[in-house]
């Protein structure tokens, strides 16, 4: 018995500090302390920190969010996908060439819109497993393609390339809301008129809270995140795409859909940037041809911030999440800190290399390697 109680030799033991060190949201979770950190110090005064200035960065944080989610789970499944931010812009401009230029009901113009921009990402997928291109070149040439298609389409039908009038459009339409519209907004009242936050003094909208609710846009972001760490944590398929991406032959050995799990994460992908766009047009009510220009890069940027290894097989959506995060309030924090907004890129190439070298230092930990 006192045998059989002894610890297997084979068995490695792994020091608290390691664990933590290997865990993949380690990078968000410092990026995120350290630059609430700065700003609370620099920029605290500034109105950052007030309702409407966690408005703006809350806004801009769920854009990074949505797209990162999609982006996070098609890395972990040894995947790229550079054609997001043009999908973007050309989910955006085909609601509005379907329900302004054809006069389709909105409700109609985004579905249609999401079943072939899901069909596009099946598509990219379905190359990519069929040819065994990497995903990096097939999504690259899809990046030009659906850039093109969103310039080319509108200069065609309607001889310029912003289409307005959507939310005219939209009115009274019973989808629209889902993208465009906000929740709680007697709960904001309510603390208005009870001096727990700031009410417009003056005109026509004097006693309004200047924070009149939550975008839908946030909440899409947070079910995401939710719906994303859920499935990648707690379900059989999340290990599918932890095995896809690891070891795709071993893990075609063992009986997991490889090519199954790489589709679907393509078409979901594709899912996101869409809802990313939607909501993005309910927002201006237009389209524009030049809308979710980078996005790709920023997406990706997020997810690597948040631990995800390039090669796959390793990541989490929380610490996706978490980059989006960093990305938001940094980009609205230099405004509030007066510091110039271009600084923003630099910024962005800084955070992404110190990332690329810590996941690579948490690599050669889990591997063992030198």
């Amino acid at each position: 018995m006192a045998q059989a109680a002894q610890t297997d030799e084979r068995i490695k033991e792994i020091s608290p500090l390691r664990k933590a060190l290997i865990r993949p949201e380690l990078g968000g979770i410092v990026g995120t302390v350290a630059v609430f950190t700065f700003f609370l110090l620099f920029a605290f005064d500034s109105g950052m920190f007030s309702s409407q200035g966690v408005l703006n960065w809350s806004i801009v944080s769920a854009q990074f969010m949505i797209i990162a989610v999609g982006a996070c789970l098609l890395m972990i499944a040894g995947e790229f996908d550079l054609s997001v931010g043009s999908m973007i812009g050309f989910a955006g401009m085909m609601i509005a060439i379907f329900s302004v230029t054809m006069a389709w009901p909105v409700w109609l113009a985004i579905i249609v819109t999401f079943a072939m921009c899901i069909a596009i990402g099946a598509l990219n997928g379905f190359i990519c497993i069929k040819t065994g291109l990497p995903s990096f070149i097939v999504t690259l040439a899809f990046l030009f393609i659906l850039r093109g298609f969103t310039i080319f389409l509108p200069q065609v039908i309607e001889r310029k390339t912003i289409i307005g009038g959507i939310r005219d459009a939209a009115e009274g339409d019973w989808l629209a809301p889902l993208f465009g519209g906000k929740i709680l907004t007697g709960f904001f009242q309510w603390l208005g008129d009870n001096g727990l936050i700031a009410v417009f003094e003056r005109g026509n909208r004097a006693g309004e809270p200047i924070v009149n609710g939550i975008p839908v846009l946030i909440v899409w972001a947070i079910a995401l995140v939710i719906f994303g760490h859920v499935l990648l944590t707690k379900t059989r398929f999340g290990n599918w795409i932890f095995a896809a991406g690891g070891d795709a032959d071993a893990a075609r050995n063992s009986g997991v859909p490889v090519n199954r799990v790489k589709i679907l994460m393509f078409m979901f992908t594709a899912f996101c940037a869409t809802v990313f766009a939607t909501c993005q047009v309910m927002e201006f009510g237009s389209a524009g041809a030049d809308r979710g220009l980078l996005k790709e890069f920023e997406a990706i940027i997020a997810v690597v911030i948040g631990g995800a290894l390039l090669t796959g097989g390793y990541g989490s959506v929380i610490g996706a999440a978490l980059g989006a995060l960093i990305f938001g309030v940094v980009q609205q924090g230099l405004f509030f800190a007066g510091v110039e907004s271009s600084l923003f890129r630099v910024f962005l190439g800084v955070i992404l290399l110190a990332a690329v070298i810590l996941n690579t230092y948490i690599r050669r930990i889990i591997t063992g390697e030198r």
